[in-house]
């Protein structure tokens, strides 16, 4: 570059940090160049997690707790005189395949943007199959006498799948909201980074399923 009296000079040049903050579309404080400071209040806003993420780990975690106390209050009560063995209704297997087949469907999804929809829509079906399943086998426990007050076994088997069956809604609501997003701005960034969030819910939902089945009927 070339200004009056013939002095030339260079554009300044951009360190690799910068450059890669300006990738992510946040600027790097005074701090970053310092290597140190106080942690003002801009340091402070810009989290190493998003906050969207630190909260489902956060609800995640809570619902961890949640389940292992469930699963302390079971053993326990398993070692009392009134335990009765529990039917395994036939129709839970094909429940445990929906379930895992629509955490495949999600990261087939994930991973082709251009067809999101379709794989995103499948999984939701799936969910809601699972869903329905999962009445199928109340019912037919039902018809075989066994309430949830017939016996601590069958107490446990109602509560513990109803509870896992409230978070799997929420989980197909959370689908289906990726979907209307996706059905109004197609898959850009926002519909993907979404759909990352639903995916480690749903494929936590899976695990925490797959953990029931045995610690009601192989513990």
């Amino acid at each position: 570059m070339r200004r009056p009296f013939g002095i030339e000079t260079q554009p300044p040049e951009v360190s690799w940090d910068a450059r890669v903050w300006s990738d992510l579309g946040t600027p790097p404080s005074d701090d970053h160049h310092r290597g140190g400071g106080d942690g003002g209040p801009e340091r402070r806003d810009r989290l190493p997690i998003p906050n969207a993420q630190l909260g489902l780990w956060i609800f995640l975690g809570t619902v961890t707790m949640l389940f292992a106390g469930f699963t302390s209050a079971y053993l326990v009560r398993q070692a009392g005189p009134d335990w009765q063995p529990l039917p395994r209704p036939p129709i839970l297997w094909v429940n445990t395949s929906a379930l895992l087949a629509s955490s495949v469907l999600l990261e087939i999804g994930r991973r082709r943007p251009l067809a999101l929809r379709r794989w995103v829509l499948g999984a939701t079906l799936l969910g809601v199959l699972f869903l329905f399943g999962q009445l199928l086998a109340w019912r037919a426990l039902r018809a075989q006498g066994i309430y949830l007050p017939t016996n601590p076994h069958s107490s446990f088997f109602y509560i513990l799948t109803g509870v896992h069956g409230a978070h799997v809604v929420g989980g197909v609501i959370a689908l289906l909201s990726v979907l209307a997003l996706a059905w109004r701005d197609g898959s850009g960034e926002r519909v993907l980074r979404r759909l990352a969030l639903c995916a480690v819910y749903w494929h936590f939902v899976g695990g925490l399923w797959l953990y029931l089945l045995v610690v009601l009927f192989v513990a």
